[in-house]
């Protein structure tokens, strides 16, 4: 299944649970009118809403709260403010990188904040999620294969290692030379796989070859030209909905963030 999300947005989508303290540091600041006060440093004071972030983070993580963990987070936070504020003394602050740099996170998380109101906004439903699943599994099949490739650049490459398949050189051997280097060391071995896999043209080469058999013209793809062998066949049983469900609805808030973003993008005006 590809994905044409841009890799900062699926990055974010991908790691919701992480505070905005953890990825922006904040300038020392007074706490809120009526907020709670974690501690005073150097007469400015730090937040008690910092550590609750903090904290909320960890507990999301799965990771056990007790008083010893809050005491930590206190003092790291104590320890930053210093640092913080012996920065502000230096004038860094004021440094031409460090503000780009400032912008460049505040904007972070200003796609951030955009991307989860978008998720609160526009919930999967059920049935959008099990309408996926069932659209996935038709198109997965109902068997898996056990292939091997071999990758080269040229075809006639290509073709000259398929003439020595048929002259009986051993698939194994001949896949050391393959372009491919996660799987050119295990003969070509590419596991176990479904046809959604690989892209359509190269999976329909896949699924109507022989056992045993290897293509006997080259294959094209945007990477090169393959040789393909399937080694063995056998049925596949599709996960259940609810084993798929977390994934499913990931997807499914990927593709319709995907496209509120092209729209925003196709109304923007950029000059």
């Amino acid at each position: 299944m590809k994905y044409r999300l841009t890799v900062v947005l699926a990055a974010l989508l991908s790691s919701l649970t992480l505070p905005a303290v953890a990825a922006t540091p904040k300038p020392a600041a007074a706490a809120p009118a009526g907020g709670t006060t974690l501690a005073t440093v150097n007469g400015k004071a730090i937040p008690a809403s910092r550590a609750d972030a903090v904290i909320r983070n960890q507990q999301q993580q799965g990771r056990q709260v007790d008083d010893n963990m809050r005491a930590v987070v206190k003092e790291e936070l104590i320890r930053r403010e210093v640092v913080a504020q012996e920065a502000q003394k230096k004038g860094l602050d004021k440094n031409p990188e460090f503000q780009t740099e400032l912008d460049m996170m505040r904007q972070e998380m200003l796609v951030r904040a955009y991307v989860l109101d978008f998720i609160k906004t526009n919930q999967i439903s059920d049935e959008q999620i099990k309408q996926e699943y069932e659209a996935q599994r038709a198109q997965a099949g109902s068997k898996e294969y056990k292939v091997r490739h071999i990758l080269v650049k040229t075809e006639d490459r290509a073709k000259e290692l398929i003439g020595k398949l048929q002259a009986g050189a051993k698939f194994e051997d001949l896949a050391k030379e393959s372009e491919d280097q996660g799987s050119k060391d295990k003969g070509g071995d590419l596991d176990w796989m479904l046809p959604t896999g690989l892209p359509k043209p190269l999976a329909d080469v896949v699924t109507k070859l022989e056992k045993g058999k290897f293509t006997a013209t080259p294959v094209q793809s945007q990477m090169g030209y393959h040789i393909f062998r399937v080694d063995d066949v056998r049925d596949w049983k599709a996960p259940t909905l609810d084993e798929k469900k977390g994934q499913l609805q990931q997807f499914l808030q990927q593709q319709a963030l995907e496209k509120r973003v092209a729209e925003l993008r196709k109304s923007a005006k950029v000059q």
